[in-house]
């Protein structure tokens, strides 16, 4: 077989990467389907950039994606790599080999500069992922709409040149892919959670009797 491909390991299956981006999860649009309940209905991808081939974790389980056994967020694979979608494994060959360290994790580019409203649609868009429920997906157009209180076209429009500042390519899946960037990258951190503030109940608070008692 030509290019990377990637052995299941439960299956045996061999299904070959596509020229650019293969998907993988346990939904039924992707392009590496995975049954085990582990797996996050869209889980991570793999890009193919030249002769190199990375894997990206696209945040959306707590199960994460890890390479011979370690946690990682995007990392260049060798032949011969283990990746890990939650309990679900596969083994990747068709690399080829050159005098390449694929032990570190790519380096992610600078953060470009945003306007006031680039950053709270962002922050919007990402909204899901910060949340303690199992991310699914992040905010679609209409439901940052709804949160600014503005037009759906507006929202597109900003999503449009969110792409292009992050350099994110047209395809599937573009959303994930920009919100997992701007996570990655620390422009969008989840908002500290403020426990309710303990109001006095008549069960805590003495008695008229109890108070001249005393």
């Amino acid at each position: 077989m030509e290019g990377p491909f990637i052995r299941i390991e439960d299956t045996g299956e061999v299904v070959p990467l596509r020229p650019e981006i293969t998907t993988v999860g346990r939904g039924r649009g992707v392009d590496i389907r995975l049954t085990d309940p582990s797996v996050s209905r869209l889980h991570a991808e793999f890009v193919r950039r030249g002769p190199y081939l990375y894997v990206v974790d696209l945040g959306l389980s707590r199960n994460g994606t890890r390479v011979n056994g370690r946690p990682i967020a995007r990392r260049v694979l060798d032949d011969g790599d283990v990746v890990s979608f939650g309990a679900a494994r596969g083994r990747i060959g068709g690399v080829p080999r050159e005098e390449f360290t694929p032990e570190v994790e790519l380096r992610r580019a600078a953060a470009p500069e945003l306007t006031r409203r680039e950053v709270d649609v962002l922050t919007s868009l990402c909204r899901p992922a910060l949340s303690d429920e199992a991310f699914v997906a992040p905010a679609t157009a209409r439901e940052i709409a709804d949160d600014l209180v503005v037009t759906e076209a507006a929202v597109k429009q900003h999503l449009l040149r969110l792409y292009q500042k992050f350099r994110i390519p047209e395809g599937t899946n573009r959303r994930t892919r920009l919100a997992n960037e701007v996570v990655a990258l620390g422009l969008v951190r989840p908002t500290p959670v403020v426990p309710p503030q303990r109001t006095g109940t008549p069960a805590d608070q003495p008695s008229a009797a109890g108070r001249r008692a005393s």
